[in-house]
Order: C-alpha cells, then structure tokens, then sequence
C-alpha cells in the first residue's frame, strides 16, 4: 500500500511550534534587550532590511549566518548569546552575557550593540533594557536594598513569580543611558530554562507595553481633530431643527464630515486594532508569571493597572467615539435626506395640481376655441351654400335673406355635429 501523501506546509507549520526555544541563562548574568520598528508602515516594511542587519551584527561577531527566510534566529555570537525574532511591526535583538559589571546596569554592558551598526538600523528603537540576574540572597532584606538603589521608589513594580522561583522587578522608567532596567533575583532551585523563561516574559511584557503605547499617542495626537469635528457635527445637526438653513447644503456638511471621519477610521484601524492585541499580551504574559506580592510591594499586574490600563481606555474611548461620531452623521444624513425627499414630494405634488389647473384652463379654453370655429365655420359655410343655392331660389321666387335663413340652421347643425364626432375621435 502507497504512503499516505503529506499536505505540503505539514513540517514546516509542526516546526513553527517549536522553532522559537526559551534561551537557557544562570545567574549572575545579564541580558541587553533592544527592540527596532520603522516609523511609518512598519507592518509591510521590506523584511530583507532586517535579516541584512541581523546578518552585519553576526559578521561583526563571525557568528554563523542565519538561513535566507529566517524569522527568528538564536545561536552563539563570540563570547554570548543572541536571541533574534521578528515580529509583525518590530525586530527584537536580545543579547545574553554571563557575568556581571561592578556598577549595575552600567550603560557599557550595551556595548555589545557596535555604535556603526546602531546607526544602519532599519527604523528606530522603541524600546531597550538592560535585565541584571543575580542568585537570590536568602535575606530580602538585601534584595529591597538593590531596588532602593536601582529604582524609583514610586514607580518600583515587584514580585515573586512562579511560586517563589525568582523575584522580578522593574520601574519602567528609562534610564540616563536611555534604557529600561530590569532586575531577576533567581533561587537555588530555579533551572536555566525557567530562567530563560523568566526573561523572555519580561523582554515581552516591555516590547508590546511599548508598542501598545503607540496607539495612545494617536488618540491623543487625533483628539483636537475628532473635537472639531464633534463640534461641527452637532453645529449642523442643531441646523436641521431650523427652516432657515438649505436642507442640500446641511446635507452636503453632513457628508464632508462623514468622509472625514471614514478616513480617519481608516488610517486609524490597524494602530487602535494592534493596540487591543498588545494590550492582551502583555496581561497574558503577566499572568504567565504567577505573580505573588513581595514585601508589600505593587506587582507587574497592579503597576500596569495604575499606569497602564488608563493609556489603554483612553485609546478604546477614542475607538469607540470615533465609531459613534461615525454613525450618528450617517444618521443624520438619512434624517436629512428623508426630509429632503419629504420637501421634494410636497413640490412635487405642488407642481401636480398646478399642472391640473393649467390643464382645466385649457381645456375650457379649448372648448371655448370650438365653440367659435363653429361659428367661423358655419358663417363660411352659410356663405357658400348661399352662392351655390342662389340660382335655385330666383326659380323658387325666393329672396336671397330667406335662402341664407332657411339654410344656416341645418349648416351650424352639420358643423357642430362634424366638430363634435370629431373631437370624440381623437380623444
């Protein structure tokens, strides 16, 4: 019996599963974090751009390159490890050295990143951190004297996660040397790959928080817009209600306005929907973590509820006014068209009953006409039937008055009797 034939994408969508592995990692070491996004379009960006640049990183290094169609890319580059991935609208570059320098999160440890090859970036840094791993100190005493001296107090978000596997904490602020920092206390027990883990979630948690914010500085740049529009909106709604305004022209404001507000649904509906999408990750990724409050302190999920959570129904607000804006001039235009057809049946019927009247008059008018043609008529006819009957009459002994008289009744009777039968023909 023949094999059974294998769908062609079979291998290669069971490899996509697996295709992305956790990087292994131990404590003490550190992991430099950078995340590139063009400006505009980057969601159909020339993707060859970025294997090019992760390509000149490696050859720096004389790291093996990767394969021609790679999305993701992780492998040993001279002393460290690099993890490469490229998502929908960034490429992520995460660079893991064991070690650690003396002064914590030190703005040398980038340095990994050669300046010339920072500026041939194919877009721009959205986002960067430095995440320090250090074995967990038995006293946590000693761990809330780090955060003391590596964070902002006030912003200061930690936890234990994964049931006491590693204390993690961040204050997501960025740093003199333009960097997030992030700090992984692991315990004795906790495996490479769990850390490895660990670390992935965080890196994850700060690339899509930070690309999630780019749909709040959209609703925020398109705010005076959408207010202006608000305002004419209602302007030309508040007109309807008068018997002033020219119902075309309000009807005519109602559609520039509906137009303006389908285009900027239209440029607007990739960033807010991407943001929804971010949105979810990173509350996904915080979950993952199995967050337990540590030393009293606020964790991930409860900084990002605070700071976060108000950026993101600010961007849903804008989303779903500008969805309301949207319906309500497309109603009123209805409303108005409505009433513009209402008008015009009025005209309409108007004209109608002026055409009838106009129609009486000239039928009256028309009988009127008939009336003298007969008259016309019957005088020629009279005349004529006069000159043929006057030899008869000197045999008859008749004067011509009594001829005329005694034929002009049966000629009026036979030009009306002809008018008539004829206007029943042709009507």
């Amino acid at each position: 019996m023949s094999p059974i034939k294998d769908y062609p994408q079979r291998y290669a969508l069971t490899g996509e599963l697996h295709a992305r592995p956790f990087p292994s990692l131990k404590a003490p070491s550190v992991a430099v974090f950078l995340a590139i996004k063009q400006p505009t379009d980057a969601a159909s960006r020339d993707r060859a751009a970025d294997l090019a640049h992760l390509i000149e990183l490696l050859d720096h290094y004389g790291a093996p390159r990767p394969d021609p169609d790679a999305t993701h890319y992780y492998g040993e580059m001279g002393k460290h490890w690099l993890k490469w991935e490229q998502h929908t609208e960034q490429v992520t570059f995460t660079v893991f050295r064991k070690g650690l320098s003396e002064r914590a999160f030190a703005p040398e440890e980038f340095d990994v990143f050669p300046d010339y090859w920072l500026q041939n970036a194919p877009g721009g840094r959205i986002s960067s951190a430095l995440i320090r791993l250090l074995p967990k100190p038995k006293d946590e005493r000693k761990i809330a004297g780090c955060l003391s001296d590596w964070f902002v107090p006030e912003s200061l978000a930690v936890a234990s996660v994964l049931e006491g596997a590693a204390v993690v904490a961040s204050d997501f602020r960025i740093d003199s040397a333009g960097h997030l920092r992030m700090a992984v206390f692991t315990d004795a027990g906790t495996g490479a790959r769990r850390t490895g883990r660990i670390v992935q979630r965080l890196t994850e948690i700060e690339m899509y928080k930070s690309a999630s914010m780019l749909g709040f500085s959209m609703a925020r740049e398109m705010s005076a817009q959408m207010n202006a529009l608000d305002a004419k909106l209602t302007d030309l709604m508040a007109r309807m209600r008068g018997t002033t305004a020219m119902p075309e022209d309000t009807l005519h404001g109602l559609l520039d306005v509906s137009v303006e507000l389908e285009t900027l649904a239209a440029e607007t509906a990739f960033r807010f929907g991407a943001t929804g999408a971010y949105q979810a990750i990173v509350h996904q990724r915080i979950s993952a973590l199995r967050e337990d409050r540590f030393m009293g302190r606020q964790g991930f999920a409860e900084f990002m509820m605070r700071r976060y959570e108000p950026a993101m129904r600010t961007v849903q607000s804008t989303e779903t006014r500008l969805k309301t804006m949207s319906q309500r001039a497309i109603r009123a235009s209805e409303l108005l068209r409505t009433r513009v057809d209402v008008e015009r049946s009025a005209q309409n019927q108007e004209i109608l009953a002026s055409m009838d009247k106009r129609a009486d008059l000239q039928l009256r008018l028309q009988k009127t006409v008939e009336g003298l043609s007969v008259v016309a008529i019957s005088y020629y006819g009279v005349s004529l039937a006069s000159y043929l009957l006057y030899p008869i009459s000197q045999m008859l002994d008749v004067s011509k008055g009594e001829l005329t008289a005694a034929v002009t009744l049966p000629v009026v009777a036979c030009v009306w009797l002809m008018v008539r039968r004829l206007r029943k023909h042709l009507g």
